[in-house]
Parts: structure tokens; sequence; C-alpha cells
């Protein structure tokens, strides 16, 4: 059986959860955070109440950035 390098995969992966992970921050400072697609500024939602109504995350108005956070709102 054939070894499968995962060396550029692993990378790709690492480098796209670091970026996420910075954009986040980022918005939760109150950065201003233009959308990578559109240039429109980032949006954060942040959850109600009543967590059936809305999800929570990070987006922009035409829905090219689309990060769904799993959050719970703390009374």
């Amino acid at each position: 059986m054939a070894q499968v390098d995962f060396t550029r995969i692993n990378q790709t992966t690492t480098q796209s959860y670091n970026e996420q992970k910075n954009l986040i921050k980022r918005v939760f400072k109150g950065q201003t955070v233009p959308c990578k697609k559109c240039g429109q500024s980032l949006l954060l939602k942040l959850p109600k109440t009543d967590p059936s109504t809305a999800v929570s995350g990070i987006y922009c108005k035409k829905g090219c950035t689309d990060l769904e956070l799993d959050m719970e709102q703390i009374i």
C-alpha cells in the first residue's frame, strides 16, 4: 500500500484555520474587516435570548462571507 503525503493538505488547512481565527479576533475587537470577495464590512451577529430565532456568526451583507459561530448568551 502506498503512503500518502498529506503535507500540502495540512499546510493549506492550517493556513485557512489561522486566517479565520485572526479574522474572528479582529471582528471581536471591533475592527472594521472587509470581506475578501466583495469588500463590504463584515458584521457580527450575537446570539439572542432565544437561540432558535437566529444563527450567530460573522457575515457580509451579500453573503460572500458566512462564518457560523457556536456561541451562547451569558446573562
